[in-house]
């Protein structure tokens, strides 16, 4: 019954209340399934049926997708119920305790993204299901700042075809309708360890991989002047080298080097046709120097993203916004909903405050459900 569905402001406190952090490192990761029975129980309250899945290859993590009304088609809204870890040397807050101070709501999670399933609740408060023309779906997904693996399964595996879809990451209530993607690899590269005094007697990895990154930087500009789309503010596919390690004492030849980069492809260009490209930047490498270099995902890779901006949805949702649809550099969960139908990004809060110590939400983006 709707009479049990607390108050916005306990939704909300409750929400964050209770850790739901995605890490890869496994000290740090945690199951979701608290948060999951939350949101299945307060769904339930609002005469929504509710379905909970758990998501393969994850340590103890489930997507939920709550759903009413008759047909084909509808409204699919769609978030993420996972938060990054916190350093608690510089948070000044309790992380999991909801404060609020000088118009902001403080708490790990706040914007990115818990705060937007307390938005719905509330909303959904004044709303008699039964009236609905179409269906509604609520999607609450596992992993999204680890590995996305909770949106990649449900893409996956459901049959819905909705009409199109809302993911509310924190927009500032400005919609986007495109962003890049996000390939990360580790190139590893094994020398031959030796006394640095006859450095003939080894192969020094340290070297080959200064080889290696002559030839990656060829392929960031080659990216750069080759591929553009003009909306973004940085208007090509991104590289950079993120870290390198290798060796282990001043007098002893480097048995092994090992770089992570990553690429931030724009959205039509395949992840085949990046791997390819980035594969043939180090053939020269390769070549000299046969089973030395070796190419591996830190993790899986996230396409580009875009919703054409004549698209239907994209001219209805400026019409009622009343605000032009934006691109942006940062990823999102969309390129995999954009599989089940037209996918728009769009809701509280600012990607600015996502994964900061003492993130928060300004109160001016909470307005009654009629606003």
């Amino acid at each position: 019954m709707k009479n049990k569905l607390p108050p916005f402001i306990e939704i909300y406190r409750a929400l964050i209340a209770t850790p739901s952090i995605s890490a890869t490192e496994e000290a740090l990761d945690q199951s979701n399934a608290d948060l999951i029975t939350l949101l299945a129980d307060w769904f339930k309250d609002l005469g929504f049926n509710v379905e909970v899945q758990p998501v393969p290859g994850t340590r103890n993590k489930f997507n939920m997708l709550a759903s009413t009304g008759q047909g084909a088609g509808g409204l699919l809204l769609a978030g993420h119920t996972d938060t990054v870890p916190f350093d608690d040397g510089r948070w000044t807050r309790d992380p999991f305790t909801l404060t609020e101070h000088d118009g902001k709501l403080y708490g790990l999670g706040t914007a990115d993204m818990k705060g937007f399933f307390a938005f719905i609740l509330d909303a959904l408060r004044e709303v008699d299901v039964t009236k609905l023309k179409k269906p509604l779906y609520i999607l609450a997904t596992a992993d999204e700042e680890t590995s996305m693996a909770g949106a990649r399964y449900f893409a996956e595996t459901t049959a819905l075809r909705p009409d199109c879809a809302i993911i509310g990451e924190p927009t500032s209530l400005q919609p986007v309708r495109a962003h890049k993607g996000h390939i990360s690899n580790a190139i590893r590269i094994q020398g031959q360890s030796g006394h640095s005094s006859d450095p003939a007697r080894g192969v020094n990895a340290i070297e080959l991989m200064h080889d290696a990154i002559g030839h990656i930087l060829q392929l960031r500009d080659n990216l750069k002047e080759r591929y553009h789309y003009e909306a973004f503010t940085v208007p090509y596919p991104t590289l950079n080298l993120g870290h390198i390690h290798g060796g282990d004492a001043s007098n002893r030849i480097c048995a092994c080097c090992e770089l992570h980069m990553d690429i931030r492809p724009l959205p039509g260009m395949t992840l085949n046709e990046l791997n390819g490209l980035l594969n043939d930047a180090l053939a020269p490498v390769s070549e000299r120097w046969p089973g030395r270099l070796t190419v591996d995902e830190l993790h899986p890779p996230i396409p580009g993203y875009e919703c054409p901006p004549n698209h239907q949805l994209v001219e209805v949702v400026e019409k009622l916004l009343g605000a032009k649809t934006e691109v942006v550099n940062y990823c999102t969960e969309a390129p995999f909903i954009q599989t089940l139908c037209p996918t728009l990004v769009l809701g509280p809060g600012s990607i600015n405050q996502a994964h900061q110590p003492d993130e928060y939400l300004e109160t001016r983006f909470i307005k009654p459900p009629a606003n």
